[in-house]
């Protein structure tokens, strides 16, 4: 029975909760005052359960559609303002042992070139990354106890933040690997990561297992459950993510939120980020897996429900998607985007076309960090570095009680300026220098207390001058 409460996936992730959910919005998608009063709900800012976003995400009413966008846009600007916050994935390894056949990693693939960095390609990497502005990475790395043990991502997240180079440094280091016990998710946090991140895939439990037919990632329960030994291995800030097209997008859509609710009622905090990535061309991948891929249209829908249903939680969008279909989501969600993003391993220091066959999918926006910098600048939004938070110990409960009262955006709008001004200073082209000075100007008036746009106003100064590293 359902149970989100319990700590085994077969309950807080129920079948017949998540059928009958999907039943409940077919029938209610034109109720047209039913719809009204969940809007009305939504206005409140607290989110909505899984059954009433899945009959926002149904509607099927244009007009209360485009409300629903709308409140969604809003609801974005509220929380997280017009700052999106820019970060790179970086591969470590594609060995894996595990036969996803939705992904070139698996073990029966003979044509991919497999990979694993040292710890001095490493280095190699991080400052290629450096040089082009990032601050903030996500680790990847496929599954394999012998190549990829969990020593190996702990020297390399040691590696990592170890790099000064130039102006340069790796501020956070989010983490997307394998689920794996509470010990190992121990050893992760006394590391100082970020993030740890973990795409379920599919929450069609019987999909689930089809698509993943060997390897430890079969275990459908280990997987499902992963987040919770990561919090009990004292990981405060945890990522969800379904990769869209695998399964019924309804489906998912519903586990996701009742994954979300889980958390919240079994930790007292939900997911730090969601992701929604959608099922991209790779090698050696059999097109038949991509029969449940979403129109542009469909992907909207799913922003907008989902910032509506979880409005504190962050969104992230990657490079899987286009230029003009990630402009369309950041209007109605989306707080986090990657920028001149490889998928290779060693794809950053070596740009040999080689690099590319160790690729994970396809990347569809191919601009450098600069490109997306300054189109994001153009858009109206603030691109923004800022790791304070975390290095803060605002994460958790304590982030979440910031983000819910509004008080956060006392310290993340002025951070975002103030590492808006380091990338200009030090990597950006001259026209998006003077493109970043000016909106910098336009945006100080934003800070409502006078002391804090005072100090603001000396540290970019201070910047000016060469210093590094303010925050609030």
């Amino acid at each position: 029975m359902y149970d989100p409460k319990s700590l085994k996936a077969g309950d807080f992730i129920c079948h017949d909760e998540v059928m009958s959910t999907l039943a409940y919005a077919e029938q209610n998608k034109t109720n047209v005052a039913f719809i009204d009063t969940l809007i009305a709900k939504a206005k409140e800012r607290k989110g909505l359960n899984h059954r009433e976003a899945a009959v926002l995400l149904d509607c099927s009413l244009q007009d209360r559609k485009q409300e629903i966008f709308d409140l969604a846009r809003q609801i974005k600007q509220d929380f997280y303002g017009n700052r999106i916050v820019m970060f790179a994935p970086l591969y470590l390894s594609n060995y894996c042992i595990n036969s996803c056949v939705y992904c070139p990693y698996h073990r029966q693939n003979g044509h991919i070139q497999r990979k694993k960095l040292s710890q001095e390609d490493i280095a190699r990497e991080v400052a290629a990354l450096q040089d082009m502005g990032h601050k903030r990475l996500a680790i990847e790395s496929g599954e394999d106890p012998k190549m990829n043990p969990i020593e190996y991502i702990l020297e390399s997240i040691q590696t990592i933040y170890g790099v000064k180079h130039k102006n340069g440094a790796i501020r956070r280091a989010n983490v997307n690997i394998a689920a794996t016990s509470v010990q190992d998710y121990t050893k992760l946090r006394d590391a100082g990561i970020g993030t740890y991140i973990l795409f379920q895939e599919t929450y069609h439990q019987k999909s689930y297992e089809q698509l993943h037919p060997a390897g430890p990632k079969h275990d459908y329960a280990w997987h499902t459950e992963a987040m919770d030994r990561a919090m009990e291995g004292g990981i405060d800030d945890v990522g969800l993510g379904v990769l869209f097209g695998l399964e019924n997008y309804r489906y998912e859509f519903v586990a996701l939120l009742m994954h979300a609710e889980h958390l919240e009622a079994v930790h007292g905090v939900g997911p730090h980020t969601i992701s929604v990535p959608r099922i991209r061309a790779a090698d050696d991948i059999d097109p038949k897996t991509f029969a449940n891929g979403i129109s542009d249209d469909l992907f909207a829908d799913i922003v907008a429900c989902t910032r509506i249903a979880v409005p504190y939680t962050g969104m992230i969008v990657s490079t899987r998607e286009s230029k003009e279909c990630r402009a369309r989501v950041l209007g109605l969600g989306i707080s986090q985007i990657s920028g001149g993003s490889r998928t290779s391993v060693g794809g950053y220091y070596d740009l040999e076309p080689e690099a590319k066959s160790s690729a994970q999918f396809e990347v569809n926006d191919t601009r450098s960090l600069d490109e997306v910098v300054a189109w994001l600048m153009e858009l109206g939004y603030i691109p923004s570095f800022c790791t304070a938070c975390y290095r803060e110990g605002r994460t958790g409960d304590r982030f979440m009680a910031l983000c819910k009262s509004g008080q956060i955006q006392n310290c993340c709008h002025p951070n975002a300026l103030m590492t808006l001004k380091e990338y200009l200073m030090d990597y950006a082209r001259p026209q998006t220098a003077d493109r970043g000075d000016a909106l910098i100007v336009s945006e100080m008036d934003n800070i409502p207390n006078p002391k804090v746009r005072a100090l603001v106003s000396e540290h970019l100064l201070d910047i000016q001058n060469g210093n590094r590293d303010f925050r609030l």
